[in-house]
């Protein structure tokens, strides 16, 4: 099969390593890639938001599928585009991908279906959004309606806090196209849970939990996502049949309900409290730096079920996961989540898993300058190891990050410490 990859982050850069290494693969493209996806695929300069070049290259490449990995493509409709050309894709349409293009679709889903999500508001004007937190209090928590890369989202401890957050996303906003959702702060412990949907059929993948903080103990702002590790322990068997039936399988029988089917990962970022799983929000794609455990740990070939989520033929599907823990630390650039320092040469990678197969260096925010790899972004870097346990996972990940030299990098030194306190 020949296959075109969009995206080129560090999810794109697991996705074509595990895709890669598919039997049934004759080429494997990348749009727009990066330097680690290099080595796995032909990277190509095609921008994905120019759904007709898209076309018109997988028309001459004869492309067989092509798999959508960030948000963003999707909620622009990029899949519907592609499969009304006759082009075969992977991941939801523009209507399915509201799921993560707005909170506010999300939020009114959950409402009418009963599915257990924070209490919340919508708000598209700044003065009744600021009346409404004063009058719930604080802790709450202000989000913007649409993408935000992972860092719209704003937990705030005093009501000046959020009334700040939401000065800051209105006054950042277009005029006439504010939107926020202010919601329950929900206390638990966060997990991320995916499955696989052929519009019908909900596979489980395999959980796993992100650090969304930038700093170690959790503190500083949000992120994308600073290290991921899996299983996750707080995922029990009750929790996740708990998910599938009061969470996924509800949200997939409405949106086949209101016409638009969700074919695709559907990721369910949940808190899990005394009460049970809720709902905080879903995003349409693989999880980043989540995609990069999960792939880890996935023995089975990935194509075919990717195929089979698009075809509709998922219930005949089962994977098969290593038992071994997975763990991810990010790298990022100094100034990271805010003005990121790009430029700076990072060394070492070559060395860093030294040969062990269980360690894989996936490239985010990097660029090829000259003979250097260079800083390109916020999150550069994914450094992942697999170990018997998320301890040992740890150990090896961090031993790999040691070898990396890159003074104008930093990384969160806890990763895995909330599953690791609970193993001790």
């Amino acid at each position: 099969m020949n296959v075109l990859l969009i995206g080129s982050g560090g999810r794109e850069h697991a996705l074509a390593w595990k895709l890669a290494a598919s039997p049934l693969m004759t080429q494997l493209y990348c749009a727009p890639g990066n330097p680690g996806i290099a080595t796995e695929a032909a990277c190509v300069s095609l921008d994905p938001a120019d759904h007709a070049s898209v076309i018109a290259f997988c028309r001459v490449k004869k492309i067989d599928l092509v798999v959508v990995g960030p948000e963003a493509p999707l909620v622009a409709g990029l899949v519907d585009d592609l499969e009304a050309a006759g082009i075969k894709a992977f991941g939801p349409t523009k209507a399915a991908a509201r799921l993560e293009g707005s909170k506010g679709f999300t939020k009114d889903l959950c409402r009418d279906a009963g599915i257990p999500t924070a209490a919340y508001a919508t708000f598209t004007e700044l003065a009744p959004a600021k009346a409404y937190v004063r009058q719930q209090g604080a802790p709450i928590v202000v989000k913007a309606d649409g993408l935000a890369a992972g860092k719209g989202v704003v937990v705030a401890a005093t009501v000046a806090e959020a009334e700040a957050a939401l000065d800051q996303l209105f006054e950042s906003a277009a005029p006439g196209t504010a939107a926020v959702v202010v919601e329950e702060f929900l206390d638990g412990e966060e997990a991320s849970f995916f499955v696989l949907s052929d519009g019908t059929t909900a596979l489980p993948l395999a959980t796993a939990q992100d650090h969304k903080r930038v700093f170690d103990n959790d503190q500083g702002p949000n992120t994308g996502g600073m290290g991921a590790y899996s299983p996750a322990p707080v995922m029990t068997p009750e929790v996740v049949e708990r998910t599938m039936a009061e969470i996924i399988r509800p949200t997939l029988r409405a949106m086949a309900e209101k016409g638009c089917p969700f074919k695709g990962i559907l990721y369910a970022g949940l808190m899990v409290g005394s009460t049970g799983p809720k709902l905080i929000e879903y995003n349409v794609r693989f999880g980043d730096p989540e995609c990069q455990v999960l792939m880890m740990r996935l023995v089975s070939d990935l194509l075919p079920a990717l195929m089979a989520a698009r075809d509709g033929t998922l219930s005949d599907v089962e994977l098969r996961w290593y038992d071994d823990a997975a763990l991810t630390v990010v790298l990022a650039a100094k100034g990271y989540p805010g003005k990121p320092e790009t430029g700076t040469v990072i060394g070492g990678l070559d060395s860093a898993a030294q040969g062990d197969p269980d360690v894989v260096v996936f490239h985010a925010g990097t660029a090829q300058r000259g003979d250097d790899i260079v800083a390109a972004g916020g999150r550069v870097l994914g450094v992942t190891a697999m170990a018997p346990t998320i301890a040992e996972a740890q150990a090896k990940a961090y031993r790999a990050v040691d070898r990396i030299d890159w003074p104008g990098g930093f990384c969160r030194r806890d990763i895995g410490w909330r599953a690791i306190g609970r193993a001790g």
